[in-house]
């Protein structure tokens, strides 16, 4: 089967992380969000992969090489106009989407089977959320035909509380609802088209877990989640005592108070005399944190230098080069275990 992961956009309300590095690029837990999707797409059979690119595309394509094919947009072709560009590759095979951010451990072999019982041109995953007011939502009647669209509605005026999770699977004939011209989004552009058309296409809805890590909120959130095991995802460390994870089997905490768990604590980690550390707390790869310092609900991205007697609540840590610090794939491959 073959996927297309959306890795070319310029991760605005990232900042300022994606001044230095692409949204996909950012680490949850021990390795980018974007390897994440990989890994789900891969071990569900996807084999094939592409990938569009923009923003930082060579880090992009130096962290993950000839793991996937490779589109580069020189301008941004917008959320349809980059799979557009790549259709070729899917050929006559069901075109099945996902965003670059997505940490989410749905099935997507169901979203195409879905798509392929219901006949449509279109499939979209969704997921019911507390307050639509916060993404795009689909209108749908009670077969999961799509009807409408809202966008962050106001609580008291949404129609539905499913929201679009960026997760599609379309019929190669979906093309042909383009307009002629090379900037493309499926949301302003081709939805409202089939709609006018009454071109039937669908809805799938998902109990999975889903977070959009397009924020510094949800960036946090999804870590969180990972950490707790809500987010069934891959991780490398084992519990060296409770509530801690180390990717380092014999690291040592002696002087380093941990005050409640869950603690991760990634390889090559350097922790000062005295440290207090309040969970949950994530520390990349490499990450040195001064004598003294006391971290409460902190993520430090690896490399991070945290300077002696900092006190660190609610906070994300990063330098420049983060991305430059992160595990090779290679070092994942085969170490990785699930969150629980």
């Amino acid at each position: 089967m073959k996927a297309m992961v959306l890795a070319a956009g310029l991760g605005t309300r990232l900042k300022p992380l994606t001044f230095f590095a692409p949204k996909p690029m950012v680490p949850v837990l021990d390795r980018p969000v974007m390897a994440h999707i990989v890994r789900l797409l891969e071990a569900q059979g996807f084999t094939e992969l592409v990938a569009n690119l923009h923003w930082h595309a060579d880090a992009i394509r130096s962290y993950f090489g000839d793991r996937l094919e490779w589109s580069y947009e020189p301008e941004l072709l917008g959320t349809a106009g980059g799979v557009r560009k790549v259709r070729d590759f899917f050929g006559d095979d069901p075109v099945v989407v996902i965003s670059g951010d997505a940490l989410t451990d749905l099935d997507l072999r169901a979203l195409v089977q879905r798509h392929r019982e219901t006949g449509g041109i279109a499939t979209l995953t969704v997921k019911r959320v507390p307050d639509p007011s916060q993404y795009g939502v689909v209108v749908c009647d009670r077969d999961g035909r799509i009807t409408g669209f809202q966008e962050k509605p106001d609580p008291a005026e949404a129609l539905t509380d499913l929201a679009s999770c960026g997760i599609y699977c379309f019929s190669p004939e979906i093309f042909d609802y383009f307009p002629e011209r090379e900037f493309v989004d499926w949301a302003q552009d081709v939805f409202p088209v089939l709609l006018d058309n009454d071109v039937p296409f669908y809805v799938h809805e998902i109990d999975a877990y889903w977070n959009d890590i397009g924020s510094l909120a949800e960036l946090r959130q999804g870590t969180w989640d990972a950490l707790a095991g809500r987010a069934q995802v891959e991780r490398r460390g084992r519990e060296i005592a409770p509530g801690v994870i180390a990717c380092d089997g014999q690291l040592a905490l002696d002087g380093v108070e941990v005050v409640s768990g869950p603690v991760w604590i990634g390889s090559g980690c350097e922790i000062g005399e005295g440290v207090r550390l309040i969970g949950p707390v994530v520390l990349g790869d490499g990450t040195s944190v001064g004598a003294g310092a006391a971290l409460r609900s902190t993520i430090a991205l690896p490399g991070s230098r945290i300077a002696p007697s900092s006190i660190l609540i609610d906070a994300i840590v990063a330098g420049d080069d983060f991305v430059d610090k992160l595990p090779p794939l290679s070092a994942l491959a085969g170490s990785a275990t699930q969150a629980a």
